[in-house]
């Protein structure tokens, strides 16, 4: 994919229409229909189809037909739902290639058995990122991990890692958690709230709202 396709599907979410429906299913922990979608974003069942249909067509969100809860007889046709779709976009203007790199660095991390040396840059990379204070909720957020509450817990709906974790996931989880033990640390919070709990589609990390794990 290159940056010309990425900036054309970012593009869309110029439209505030668009950009509203984009970020509801993006937050949604379920799939979005389009009437939820509509009713939430204020706007007509039809515009929001069409909207949710552009976002689709252009990579930004995946959708599928959903079968009725109810079976049988006057059940009705299956729902076209939409979840935000999984592949990253990015644009940079000119053209970089973070990625490739951290993944050398992270090969080279394993290949000299540096583990731990990485956990402990990672923590300090955690607390120079929250060394100028804040709200733990709104450092994550920055961070591109889109807390939220659950329970006693605070979830993390992204991993901003994604790619490279999906590479190297033991290696990317455990300098994840190092790094949110140091923006704990550095927020003057107790890092031993921040443990590994992984989830299918969401960050491996969660932070218990208390100082119990």
């Amino acid at each position: 994919m290159s940056s010309t396709d990425d900036l054309e599907a970012l593009a869309g979410l110029a439209d505030p229409a668009r950009r509203r429906l984009y970020d509801l299913v993006a937050a949604s922990p379920h799939p979005v229909g389009r009437a939820e979608a509509a009713e939430a974003a204020g706007i007509s069942r039809t515009l929001a189809a069409f909207h949710l249909d552009k976002l689709a067509e252009s990579g930004l969100l995946d959708s599928h037909f959903q079968p009725p809860a109810k079976k049988g007889p006057g059940s009705g046709r299956p729902a076209k739902v939409y979840t935000r779709a999984r592949q990253e976009r990015t644009v940079s203007l000119p053209p970089r290639d973070y990625v490739t790199l951290a993944a050398v660095l992270a090969e080279t991390v394993e290949l000299l058995d540096a583990q731990d040396k990485a956990e402990q840059a990672a923590r300090k990379a955690g607390e120079k990122l929250a060394a100028g204070g804040g709200d733990l909720i709104e450092t994550l957020r920055e961070r591109g991990y889109e807390p939220y509450a659950e329970g006693e817990q605070i979830r993390l709906r992204n991993c901003p890692f994604h790619t490279l974790a999906e590479d190297q996931p033991v290696l990317v989880c455990s300098l994840n958690l190092a790094l949110c033990q140091g923006l704990l640390q550095g927020l003057g919070q107790d890092p031993a709230r921040v443990s590994l709990d992984p989830r299918p589609g969401e960050c491996c990390v969660a932070v218990s709202k208390t100082n119990e794990n």
